[in-house]
């Protein structure tokens, strides 16, 4: 399963892909607007740092509008993935997109059924939202089993960007399952590394290290 960081932090990005576990990066108009720059310097900055998919969002509501924005979005760099929402004219513009050879992510994903209809228009992703459906307790992660069957069922080649995820279970939850991609917050990936067993085993081996005749 790839990992992807959820941000437009540029220092976050950094550090975290010198880690050596990032293969990509997913940002949303927030994110952008939480950085404080303009949105082609941040995605320039992220493209310098990642060589991977990079997600940068359309914000038109109209097939036209959406189609338009992908062009120029996507003549910024090879690995940008155009976002755009599961809406009727997120669908027509992606159809058509697909038939351009311009990638796409569709985003704000709630049901298993909106993830068949970007599998059939030929997104590239597909991102179902999971922790926001938890928040209205519907099980997020049942989602993400739904689209996996289907897609598996008929041999979609669109990939699960398994999103808006709230703590580490959920990058578990999404290998077990086997999505393609889970993306998250730079808190979360840094908990990835974390287990107390590991801090207590180490301390125990510094420690007796210091016993060893020098």
């Amino acid at each position: 399963m790839k990992l992807f960081i959820d941000t437009a932090m540029i220092d976050e990005i950094k550090e975290a892909w010198s880690w050596g576990i990032v293969d990509g990066v997913t940002t949303n108009p927030t994110h952008v607007a939480a950085s404080g720059k303009k949105f082609l310097t941040v995605i320039e900055e992220i493209c310098a740092v990642v060589d991977g998919p990079i997600s940068a969002e359309a914000v038109s509501l109209d097939a036209e509008g959406i189609i338009k924005e992908a062009r120029e979005i996507s003549k910024i760099h090879k690995n940008i993935v155009v976002k755009v929402p599961v809406i009727r004219e997120g669908f027509k513009a992606v159809k058509k997109l697909t038939e351009m050879g311009i990638k796409t992510n569709m985003t704000l994903n709630y049901s298993a059924s909106q993830a068949l209809l970007a599998a059939k228009v030929g997104a590239a992703y597909i991102s179902p939202f999971v922790g926001r459906l938890d928040y209205i307790n519907q099980e997020g992660m049942e989602l993400v089993r739904q689209i996996r069957q289907i897609y598996c069922n008929y041999g979609y080649k669109t990939e699960i960007i398994v999103a808006a995820i709230r703590h580490p279970e959920h990058v578990l939850q999404s290998a077990l399952i086997g999505a393609d991609v889970c993306t998250m917050r730079f808190d979360i990936m840094k908990m990835l590394f974390d287990h107390p067993m590991t801090d207590i085993g180490l301390e125990q081996f510094l420690k007796d290290w210091e016993k060893v005749p020098k």
